[in-house]
């Protein structure tokens, strides 16, 4: 993936600086002839890019990603040896179409060898072997430009140039990648191999139903295709802004690898440093904040300054791809992988290319353009009035996102940033695992027990296996804690203290019960668990519950549940259905209108993650309304084999 890569980045830089090279130095031609190089790259991706994926599901994976490359390694060798415009852009249309062949294939394959726990580390990764090898390309075509010249006076300028040499070493990338992928025998086909009664119309319908109806997929779409439009206009711009700045191929090499090492650092460090944030949020933010500093970009006439805002713009770009490429990806099963990953990469490829093709014809119609004020004089060309453009339309999209995506309406994003700052946010994102965790929260005598057992027994029903337990009690030290906690005879209990103690039965309970079997891919069902700490220490014994938060948070590794049914029920009614009253139960009315309040309070803040139920209702049909929302669940066997 990483060579391949490489050979990619290097393709590209070198056939827009061949198609500069052919234009003879004049700049509105030099920018159309650039502009042609990305729009024949985007004609495949329109015709052939889901077609590719069904391809990707219904063939030997390996044997066709081994002849793409083959393929891809004759047609760039035979680019520099014809020298003209008419078999660069074809053999660009021809490279492009066998590249749609190729990604889906290695995409798809990919989730095949690592645990589904790893992911999104496996995400960052792929990415980086995506995009991180840009930077690395972009330097090898500096350093070949530094030895074009003594090379161009031994050989022929047409087959030593800048350009040339680096399509040379391209074509080599290529056939070691086909090598590369002979060598591994164990990847696994298809599932859709030999496949009968389903022709490729029928796969390729099958596609396109499923990416029409998966909310989250329509969902990320949008932000997706995005998520380079700021780094799509600096590509495209790039080698003109360049010249504007009075800079040569060098440097154009360098600030094309700037957008990509920053599109590295915020693949790789972004899911870390934010991790704290809702990726929902961060996802819409973060392509907002790109686009803001793509429109400052467009008003430096200093390269280093360039530099520096490119990478900073292509780290907040890289964290909004891999956040949305993780979402994506942990909601589609191998049988429909090649064709949703082609569908959407095919999306993707077509929108960057879009903006990478349009951006010089706009700069190339622009033109350049000198103002005087007073003695100075200001040179301000087409490059960057189009960025500058392409900022504000960014800017646009990034906000429409981040409101179409943002999973807590009522909560400001700066909000979100204090209490980053102060360690409170751990428990939004969380960690991740295989199976599916549930709890039931609620205030006293609402039925929670009742319904975690009948739960158990539907999803026990459809196939699953399922862990029922239940905070304080849920493991053998639980359970001592437990008959201290709420056993009448305890007596008064320091608020602090008593937070602690049920942070401490929480944390052994994930260590011992509740994570081996998340990590087991089972389901978990528990009654009770960290927001009845925030609702009933927090708010019932008027501590911070924000404080209460951080505690269980941190005890148990911002482990957060999947789905959290929020039992509602007013205190009066739920205590009156009471035969006795335990140490908590006990306590006076006002303490439990509290607890309930915070209860809403916290469906309120994050409703993507929490489910309020009536729970006045008859308990068959409170039962039939959980049943309903938890059927939605991706990770169900019932949905994986729909």
């Amino acid at each position: 993936m990483a060579f391949s890569s490489f050979g990619d980045w290097l393709g590209l830089l070198a056939t827009t600086a061949l198609a500069q090279q052919l234009a003879g130095g004049n700049y509105s031609k030099a920018n159309f002839a650039i502009a042609g190089v990305f729009i024949v790259r985007l004609l495949p991706a329109v015709l052939l890019g889901p077609i590719a994926g069904v391809f990707a599901d219904r063939f030997d994976r390996r044997r066709l990603m081994i002849l793409c490359d083959i393929l891809r390694f004759f047609l760039y060798l035979s680019i520099p040896l014809v020298g003209n415009y008419f078999w660069l852009y074809t053999a660009t249309v021809l490279v492009e179409a066998v590249t749609l062949f190729w990604s889906p294939a290695k995409e798809a394959s990919v989730p095949n060898l690592i645990p589904k726990n790893k992911l999104e580390s496996a995400n960052q990764v792929t990415l980086l072997a995506s995009y991180g090898t840009a930077p690395i390309a972009a330097i090898v075509f500096s350093l070949l430009a530094l030895v074009a010249g003594p090379l161009s006076k031994a050989f022929s300028e047409r087959y030593a140039s800048t350009a040339n040499i680096a399509l040379y070493i391209d074509a080599l990338s290529f056939l070691y990648t086909a090598w590369v992928v002979f060598g591994i025998k164990g990847l696994p086909k298809g599932p859709a191999v030999g496949a009968k009664g389903e022709n490729i119309g029928k796969s390729l319908l099958g596609g396109f139903s499923f990416v029409r109806k998966s909310q989250v997929i329509n969902g990320l779409v949008i932000g997706m295709l995005g998520a380079f439009f700021a780094a799509g206009a600096v590509i495209g711009l790039a080698r003109t802004f360049v010249g504007d700045l009075k800079a040569g191929d060098a440097a154009y090499g360098v600030l094309f690898g700037s957008v990509f090492t920053g599109l590295a650092l915020g693949i790789s460090l972004g899911p870390k440093i934010f991790s704290q944030f809702s990726r929902r949020r961060i996802f819409g933010a973060s392509l907002t904040i790109s686009s803001i500093f793509l429109i400052l970009l467009s008003t430096i006439t200093n390269l280093v300054l360039a530099l520096i805002v490119t990478i900073i713009l292509g780290a907040f770009a890289g964290l909004s791809w891999v956040t949305g490429f993780t979402m994506l990806g942990l909601e589609v099963e191998d049988e429909m992988r090649g064709r949703v990953f082609a569908f959407v990469q095919s999306l993707i490829r077509i929108s960057l290319v879009l903006v990478l093709a349009i951006a010089p014809v706009v700069a190339a119609a622009i033109g350049r353009h000198s103002f005087q004020y007073s003695s100075y004089t200001v040179t301000y060309n087409g490059a960057a009035f189009t960025l500058l453009l392409a900022g504000v339309i960014g800017t646009a999209v990034g906000v429409i996102s981040y409101h179409r995506m943002k999973d807590r309406p009522s909560i400001s994003l700066w909000s979100d940033i204090r209490n980053a700052f102060r360690g409170e946010l751990g428990g939004i994102t969380g960690a991740t695992h295989a199976g599916i965790f549930i709890s039931f929260e609620g205030g006293e005598g609402s039925g929670k027990s009742t319904q975690t057992k009948l739960l158990g027994e539907y999803l026990e029903s459809i196939g699953e296996t399922v862990v029922l337990t239940r905070e304080p009690g849920g493991s053998p030290i639980g359970v001592q804690l437990r008959q201290i906690l709420l056993a009448n005879e305890t007596g008064v209990i320091s608020p602090r203290a008593e937070a602690l103690m049920y942070a401490a039965d929480r944390a052994h309970h994930v260590f011992a019960v509740i994570r081996p079997a998340l990590d087991r891919g089972e389901i978990v069902i528990t009654d009770r668990y960290l927001d009845s700490s925030i609702a009933y220490q927090g708010a019932g014994r008027v501590l911070q519950p924000s404080e209460v938060a951080r505690i269980s948070r941190w005890a148990t590794e911002s482990l957060t549940p999947t789905l959290t049914f929020i039992m509602d029920i007013p205190a009066e009614i739920g205590l009156g259905r009471l035969e006795s009253q335990d140490r908590l139960e006990s306590e006076p009315l006002a303490f439990h209108e509290r607890v309930r309040r915070e209860f809403l309070n916290l469906a309120n803040i994050d409703p993507e993650r929490y489910a309020v139920i009536d729970a006045t209702q008859s308990v068959d049909a409170i039962h039939a309304q959980i049943k309903e929302r938890v059927n939605h669940l991706p990770l169900l066997k019932i949905n994986k084999k729909n």
